[in-house]
């Protein structure tokens, strides 16, 4: 009796260290060096292209901090475009009032004078803040900065200069504010010479 129950003991023992020891052992797989080199290619090119990503990004960034930083001088340079238009307006009617000033009453003469103060002061006022006039007379015509309103012969003149001026222009930092309203001389329309008479008698 006692043997029996030793015999199933020994086959206990052995089936549990069979089933103690699990199956460890793992099969690693070898690369080929084809293999290698194919995945060291694949890791280049996608290094590559991360590397096209960031300078492209860079390049971008540059783009707009100098796009960014020409707005904000723009935006300096000329924050005063509407206010100047509207003095423009002031100094045309200071200067009309002015030439309507005729007489020698003292009273006229004060008025000239508070006048014409008054338009320097408007003028050193533009100088400060880089306001110019175009006052182009004796010029050449440039279709930037003038308006033509009308053409004339003008004898003394070269074709297509200013020979007069309406009212002036004006150029904020060299950005044009208002062009100059001016006569330009053409050239005199040459008279058809007369052609020798044929003498048609038979």
């Amino acid at each position: 009796m006692s043997t029996d129950q030793e015999a199933p003991e020994s086959q206990v023992e052995t089936e549990s260290e069979t089933v103690a020891e699990p199956h460890t052992e793992l099969t690693e797989h070898e690369f080929t060096v084809d293999e290698l080199k194919q995945a060291l290619a694949q890791a280049e090119q996608k290094a590559q292209e991360n590397w096209d990503k960031a300078v492209r990004i860079q390049a971008e960034m540059e783009n707009l901090k100098r796009r960014t930083q020409k707005d904000l001088e723009d935006a300096h340079k000329f924050a005063l475009t509407g206010f100047a238009k509207e003095l423009l307006s002031v100094l045309d009617s200071l200067v009309l009032g002015l030439q309507a000033a005729t007489g020698d009453s003292e009273d006229v003469k004060k008025f000239r004078e508070g006048s014409e103060l008054t338009i320097k002061q408007f003028e050193s006022a533009f100088a400060k803040f880089k306001i110019e006039a175009i006052d182009p007379i004796g010029q050449p015509f440039n279709a930037e900065l003038h308006q033509a309103m009308a053409m004339q012969v003008v004898e003394d003149a070269e074709p297509n200069t200013v020979v007069n001026v309406f009212q002036k222009g004006y150029v904020l930092n060299g950005r044009l504010l208002r062009p100059a309203m001016v006569l330009v001389a053409k050239a005199a329309e040459k008279k058809p010479t007369d052609s020798p008479s044929i003498d048609e008698q038979a």
